[in-house]
């Protein structure tokens, strides 16, 4: 049995964990038997904790939040959670490094010497993608308000900056603002986005964040929408992968299969969400989608190998286009030897870029 100031954390922990916790539940979690629970609860109140005692058929107990509770405890696992979370909020794109930084020597004052070792011998360098580096940084206040609009089912009203290199509707006359009953806050690659019903449209949209600033107060409240798929991550995943249609699979708008003349457990380990088939010591089928044929064709090209084209006819054409255009490219940085003639019509510049 473990010592009593051991089984107190334990408990303690346990009942932060959950609103509430039948005494007979608590016992076994605990490997004790239902008396001691009752007396080590008794030591919690002595303490300071206000837990409450929950009727019912089973009985239970209740951790109660209030001003004099005294200073939360955490256990080892606790204490490390809580410090990858803090030492990795550069990642989180809300804006909160140096709070995050703060919170963490503040916890870090209050734990035993012991936990404090432990998070001190845990050093973490969070490091981005480049492309993700320079991502804008949602403002924390506007970030609140929109997780507050969302529990609270309140329709917003907001102004949203289109992108930068976007045209202006209507030059020296700003846009109107937008209306919205936002269902979900979800972050993706670095940036925050507002999963909305838009009531001008009639349709989803994602936001992102750092481009939106509520306006006070808030609308009316309104009923929630089903999500189309019920799954924000698998809708989030759908529209990030080009399917502009919210009843569309998530799935990405363009697949193809090609044959590569490379082992199939060299090409795996690169493939990602593709499917790699082993067809013979030498060679493998692969199957990969992209936002767009091109892209998809630049994708197959980076395994540096011969391959044949299975399909569809799309890829094949995005694969000449490519072909041209890199052509082009390499006849233009060669000294004295003239690229080939422009014809009109031929220019690719319509191309899907991302």
């Amino acid at each position: 049995m473990r010592k009593t100031s051991a089984r107190l954390l334990a408990l303690l922990s346990l009942l932060q964990a959950r609103r509430e916790w039948p005494g007979a539940l608590l016992a076994e979690r605990l490997d004790v038997s239902p008396r001691t629970v009752r007396r080590d609860v008794d030591r919690l109140r002595e303490l300071g904790y206000p837990v409450a005692a929950v009727k019912g058929p089973d009985g239970g107990y209740r951790l109660g939040a209030g001003t004099e509770l005294p200073p939360l405890l955490f256990d080892d696992d606790q204490a490390v959670a809580l410090a990858v979370a803090l030492q990795t909020a550069a990642m989180t794109g809300a804006g909160i490094e140096e709070a995050a930084a703060r919170a963490l020597t503040t916890v870090r004052q209050v734990l035993p010497a012991r936990l404090r070792h432990r998070i001190d011998a845990l050093r973490i360098t969070a490091v981005d993608r480049p492309g993700n580096v320079l991502a804008p940084q949602a403002d924390t206040e506007v970030l609140l308000a929109l997780s507050t609009a969302v529990r609270a089912r309140e329709t917003l009203r907001f102004d949203y900056r289109a992108p930068d290199h976007a045209p202006a509707s209507r030059p020296g006359t700003p846009p109107p603002p937008r209306r919205a009953e936002p269902h979900h806050l979800v972050t993706w690659g670095g940036r925050w986005y507002l999963v909305a019903w838009d009531l001008d449209r009639e349709d989803w949209r994602t936001f992102r964040v750092d481009r939106l600033t509520p306006r006070i107060p808030t609308g009316p409240r309104f009923t929630p929408r089903e999500l189309p798929g019920g799954d924000v991550t698998a809708y989030v995943a759908t529209r990030f992968r080009g399917a502009h249609h919210p009843d569309s699979a998530p799935d990405w708008p363009c697949r193809g299969e090609v044959v590569l003349h490379r082992p199939a457990p060299e090409v795996a380990g690169f493939a990602h969400d593709g499917v790699v088939e082993e067809l013979a010591p030498d060679r493998c089928r692969l199957t990969l989608g992209s936002w767009s044929w091109p892209s998809l064709a630049a994708l197959i090209g980076r395994f540096d190998a011969d391959f044949e084209i299975v399909g569809p006819p799309e890829l094949s054409a995005a694969f000449a286009r490519l072909g041209r255009r890199y052509a082009q490219a390499a006849a233009r940085s060669t000294p004295g030897t003239p690229g080939p003639p422009h014809r009109p019509g031929t220019s690719d510049a319509h191309a899907d870029t991302p």
